[in-house]
């Protein structure tokens, strides 16, 4: 660990320019930043000494902190004494979290895992139990949560095809900070055994996974009017989700060759990085495609044929408005993927890209039983959109068969909390 703080130290220096860029310019709720380097307010001080001591639940990202929330709940229906402090790394979480906080939860921005900071942070939030989303690996984390006599536990845990090889070189080390963890509640067997190629000692529990449990009720889209930037009557929305360099070219290019059979088409653009806006802007300008974007507030001075989004935690609003769903992340050069969960379980009619390396196992569920579609090239991309777009019937089914394979994978949430619950408890 001595080796690791130094280099953390070394690599931190570069790391702090990417830091500052993404706090200017990526949006979401940045108060109390600070507490990232383990600078805490008075007020925080105080919640945290009232809210603190139980459970410490750790996510990242937007995607896992759904998941968290989801799982604080339902925690709380089986133990409404609980207390806890949840904690994100990106602004973007943090806003959703700000605005979907479950009762009895303190909420502060994950702390630099660098040791003092780490220490600093563990003496005012004094977890029983630490308990990890995904594949956060962060040693110091661990190794000092478990000197202060915490229980600790990795949930809805991963190893992603990128990160396989990064665990496998470096077991020697990954292999002693994962000594330190009580148990790992993993999403898949295959992922039961990417861990246990790290160590077969590591304690493994297979509880699927907790993002088939996120709560549609979530999704109230009833304030969404798509009217005021569409204008009046019926439209067919596509919506390009997540999407990452270089694939909004490749979808509203096809989209334009879909308008040519089908004028009432419209699409919906949310880039998985809003400070992106600008330089799509300029690429929907070059194809000579109007469009607005939603910090315009409700109006425009015309209808128009796109909708740009530049806000957070909206997705799963306009999925709910949404006919056709173009998953990003799985286009135009990029094979990784994002979750598919969310518009399968909203019964939508989805188009990915057909390598997902970080989301094998839900590809593989929707593929056997045909719920969705997969595109390789352009060409197939049109002939998807353009299939889907007249064929109703065919989005509907389709749509329905990822809903019953969502709601038959439920219950990870519920395994996990028992598992936590009796951790803690003992």
């Amino acid at each position: 660990m001595i080796a690791y703080n130094i280099l953390f130290i070394l690599a931190f220096f570069f790391f702090v320019p990417s830091l500052v860029w993404k706090l200017i310019f990526r949006g979401g709720r940045k108060e109390n930043f600070l507490e990232r380097f383990g600078i805490f307010s008075a007020p925080k001080k105080a919640e945290l000494k009232e809210l603190g001591g139980d459970v410490w639940i750790h996510s990242v990202s937007v995607g896992e902190t759904q998941s968290a929330l989801t799982m604080i709940k339902k925690w709380l229906d089986e133990n409404p004494s609980r207390r806890f402090v949840l904690s994100t790394t990106t602004t973007t979480a943090q806003e959703l979290a700000h605005k979907n906080l479950p009762p009895r939860t303190s909420l502060i921005f994950c702390p630099v895992d660098f040791i003092t900071i780490v220490r600093k942070t563990l003496n005012i939030a004094r977890p029983k139990l630490l308990v990890i989303f995904e594949t956060e690996i962060w040693p110091n984390m661990i190794c000092e949560s478990r000197k202060c006599g915490a229980q600790i536990a990795l949930v809805n845990a991963r190893i992603s095809d990128r990160s396989e090889k990064k665990y496998e070189t470096l077991k020697f080390f990954f292999s002693k900070v994962l000594a330190n963890v009580h148990v790992i509640c993993v999403q898949s067997e295959a992922d039961s055994e990417r861990f246990l190629r790290i160590s077969q000692k590591l304690p493994i529990q297979i509880c699927g996974n907790m993002k088939f449990d996120q709560n549609v009720k979530e999704a109230d889209s009833s304030g969404i009017d798509l009217s005021a930037w569409f204008g009046p009557g019926e439209h067919l929305i596509i919506l390009a989700a997540s999407t990452h360099p270089n694939e909004e070219s490749f979808i509203t290019k096809a989209f334009l060759k879909l308008r040519e059979k089908m004028p009432e088409a419209r699409l919906v653009i949310v880039p998985r990085h809003a400070e992106r806006s600008n330089s799509i802007a300029a690429e929907l300008k070059s194809e000579n495609i109007s469009f607005a974007i939603r910090t315009d507030k409700e109006k425009t001075s015309a209808p128009v044929d796109c909708l740009l989004l530049n806000t957070t935690g909206e997705m799963l609003k306009f999925i709910d408005k949404s006919d056709i769903v173009i998953m990003g992340k799985s286009l135009a050069g990029h094979s990784e993927g994002h979750n598919l969960i969310e518009p399968a379980m909203m019964g939508k009619a989805i188009i990915t890209g057909g390598v997902l390396s970080n989301f094998r196992f839900i590809l593989k569920i929707l593929l056997n039983e045909d719920a969705l579609i997969t595109v390789f090239n352009f060409d197939q991309l049109c002939q998807a959109i353009e299939k889907l777009a007249l064929n109703k019937n065919m989005r509907t089914e389709l749509g329905e068969k990822a809903r019953k394979i969502v709601k038959q994978h439920r219950g990870a949430t519920e395994k996990t909390v028992n598992f936590l619950e009796q951790l803690i408890s003992d």
